[in-house]
């Protein structure tokens, strides 16, 4: 029996070419950026809080990130661990113009003229206290002290070649002064990526072990966001536009994607939204027990944050999806 159905849905699903045909959202590997841990010395090491992921020595990243380009990977972002011994208070190794991510910038560049190469602006790795910006003696979190230590840091990466500055730590108005400090030094064109709805979240613990950065006392509550607001992301969001920002910043991803949609349809700039650590690492812990199938979750998680309205994905599965997207063996 047949139902008088003049309108039946299920007509554009029928075939995976007619699935093709009317698919609303897309992912390839110009929408990924791969974040890449970095350290010193001549080896790089497994991150046991992220399986699968490595700091890597200078020589190795370069590999990789060319590895990744060649995938169609059209950036890559750094973040470094530094040695307990640079670390100070002041954080001043941030604007080493011989530090670890200047060199590695360097190095990049060299070898790949085309790969972006975009930096954390934050004190974190650097600070003796773990935390993103300048720490008072009763514990607050200094904001303008800190905006100016980050405007060093900014310059001596975009001195160093950097393509985008990423400001991470959420002090006030730090947007504003990175894009007069660069202006200022002739680095017009050197864009800010502004981390501009970052939440206090939980899902940061494997990254912090990756770094060994997290606070020696104290949390992140009074400069980043609280998870249950939504109205003070778009506020963020429009400061950092009209200070300059040149793309905006949801993190993390997969938790907030009505914070992206929120933001995409208020916001003109370009959205990114970061998967993050703990996103990356329940994946791959169900994978690993057999519970879910990690390419098409991935797949699913990705193409998800894209249909909220991300222009651009940072996500530790960037290498692994496009290298499924190129060889066609995504199942969608």
């Amino acid at each position: 029996m047949s139902l008088a159905l003049p309108i039946r849905p299920r007509r554009n699903r029928r075939s995976a070419a007619i699935r093709d045909l009317v698919r609303e959202t897309e992912l390839n590997a110009g929408h990924l950026i791969l974040p890449v841990f970095l350290q010193e010395g001549g080896t790089s090491e497994p991150i046991s809080s992220m399986p699968g992921c490595q700091r890597w020595c200078l020589e190795e990243l370069v590999k990789e990130a060319g590895e990744a380009h060649a995938l169609g990977i059209p950036a890559v972002v750094l973040f470094p661990r530094i040695a307990d011994n640079l670390k100070t208070p002041g954080a001043e190794e941030c604007f080493n113009p011989d530090g670890l991510v200047p060199r590695a910038i360097k190095a990049l560049k060299a070898a790949f003229p085309t790969l972006l190469v975009i930096t954390d602006v934050a004190l974190d790795p650097y600070n003796s206290d773990g935390h993103d910006g300048l720490v008072a003696e009763d514990g607050r979190i200094l904001n303008d002290e800190t905006v100016a230590v980050l405007c060093r840091q900014a310059l001596c990466h975009a001195k160093a070649g950097a393509d985008i500055v990423a400001p991470s730590d959420m002090m006030d108005g730090r947007v504003a002064a990175l894009r007069e400090a660069l202006d200022m030094e002739a680095f017009t064109d050197v864009s800010i990526m502004s981390y501009a709805a970052k939440y206090a979240s939980a899902y940061y613990g494997p990254f912090r072990g990756a770094l060994e950065s997290a606070p020696k006392a104290g949390d992140k509550k009074t400069y980043q966001m609280d998870p249950a607001n939504a109205r003070e992301a778009l506020r963020e969001a429009t400061l950092d536009e009209q200070e300059g920002a040149d793309i905006l910043m949801v993190k993390p991803a997969g938790p907030y994607l009505d914070i992206i949609s929120h933001l995409r349809g208020s916001i003109t700039l370009p959205i990114a939204a970061y998967q993050v650590s703990g996103e990356y690492l329940m994946i791959k812990s169900a994978a690993a027990a057999g519970w879910v199938d990690e390419a098409k979750v991935v797949y699913e998680s990705l193409i998800g944050i894209r249909r909220a309205g991300a222009d651009m994905i940072l996500t530790y599965f960037a290498k692994d999806m496009a290298a499924r997207l190129r060889a066609g063996t995504v199942v969608r």
